[in-house]
């Protein structure tokens, strides 16, 4: 008896087996995608708690291609990822002109601003989509905007408005704004005075942080000066992007009064307390390959991948128009692990995405806050709807 249940054992395995060959496509298409970033220097140190990581949003890269492999395997279609890594002193535009173009039909770019707006204005880049995973101004998703770059970070505007629908619901209506000196730092400090004119809310000081010296030998003492105030205030909202002074304000004000911004509870696309959704297997999977928490550009460079994964799958094309379309059609519903399918705004390129608001070792809320509604999808609630936007190419 027991020589016949082995027997039945090793012929299900071999069905099993053959089953498998069965299914697996051959493969018919390969979908070419390059990963372009520049070196930069490490920032001063500021704190040895979290060291500076050089490779963000590469490992993210490398996992979305397994996961459009997964599938390819079904569908006859490979995923191929090539690195350009550009050093620091080096030419960006040159790299793309001589080693991309013509070659590649999608590019994840890791990019400040400005070299990405020059690259997307090559006339070799026409031909090609640029899916930035590395900027949040919110002028290239307006006035400088480009019909050839999709948006898979949230804007500076949708992490304000994230935070505005919070401490709306809270009822903390009076705001006390802390900017630092750096030009990101007041591009912040502009979406949030944009959010809390928005929702009503009233910003009854705002001053700047203008210390050059050490803010850890100096918070102590000076964070309960510089925040006294005459008038009375709910939360200090902080713009300080480069977390030069930040992260000495909390318990350290003259008023016991909550932080948020660019520290305390921040509006992200990613975080390492987020546990929903599937995100644990994610945070687990990424750890595993990379020894380290997933961050917001991780997490932005795997959704561009998985998004052209995604659209290639559906459209059965490698070819850079019908996954364009597909892209910005409504048919896209990209897996995001944050409750809701994403998909990108056919005005702007912006990727729409549930924000998470989150403490340094809590998840607090998710945004869009229950009560803001709108006509389409609540997730236009965050950042410039299509009335509000003056970008040009989805007109």
């Amino acid at each position: 008896m027991n020589l016949f249940i082995q027997l039945i054992i090793k012929v299900l395995i071999i069905i099993q087996l053959l089953g498998g060959f069965v299914v697996y496509a051959k493969v018919q298409q390969t979908v070419n995608i390059a990963y372009l970033a520049q070196g930069q220097d490490a920032p001063p140190a500021l704190s040895n708690l979290d060291p500076f990581i050089k490779n963000k949003g590469m490992v993210g890269a490398e996992l979305a291609v397994a996961d459009n492999a997964t599938t390819g395997q079904f569908t006859g279609q490979q995923f191929a990822l090539k690195k350009f890594i550009v050093p620091q002193d080096g030419d960006v535009a040159a790299v793309f002109t001589k080693q991309i173009a013509g070659k590649f039909s999608f590019v994840v770019s890791m990019l400040p601003a400005e070299p990405l707006i020059s690259v997307a204005d090559l006339p070799e880049a026409k031909q090609v989509l640029i899916l930035d995973a590395a900027s949040s101004d919110d002028s290239l998703r307006n006035g400088q905007c480009r019909n050839n770059v999709l948006h898979l970070l949230p804007s500076r505007a949708m992490r304000a408005d994230a935070l505005g629908q919070y401490l709306m619901k809270k009822r903390w209506g009076k705001w006390f704004l802390v900017v630092g000196t750096a030009p990101g730092d007041r591009l912040f400090a502009e979406a949030i005075k944009r959010s809390a004119k928005r929702f009503n809310m009233d910003i009854v000081a705002e001053k700047t942080w203008e210390h050059t010296y050490g803010a850890r030998r100096t918070a102590q003492a000076d964070v309960a000066v510089f925040s006294q105030l005459d008038d009375d205030y709910d939360v200090l909202v902080v713009a300080d992007e480069q977390g030069v002074f930040g992260e000495y304000l909390d318990y350290r004000t003259w008023m016991p009064r909550p932080v948020v911004g660019t520290q305390g509870l921040v509006a992200t696309a990613w975080h390492r307390t987020h546990e929903q959704w599937g995100a644990t297997q994610i945070q687990n999977r990424f750890q595993d390959q990379a020894g380290r928490w997933m961050e917001e550009q991780d997490y932005a460079a795997y959704l561009a991948v998985r998004a052209v994964g995604e659209a290639s799958t559906r459209t059965q094309s490698n070819e850079l128009k019908p996954i364009k379309d597909y892209l910005l059609s409504e048919k896209l519903a990209l897996q995001g692990y944050k409750g809701s399918p994403l998909s990108f705004r056919a005005w702007d390129g912006q990727l729409r995405q549930p924000l998470l608001l989150a403490a340094p070792r809590s998840l607090v809320a998710v945004a869009p806050i229950d009560g803001f509604l709108h006509p389409k999808t609540e997730l236009d609630t965050l950042g410039y709807d299509q009335p509000e936007s003056t970008c040009q190419w989805g007109k």
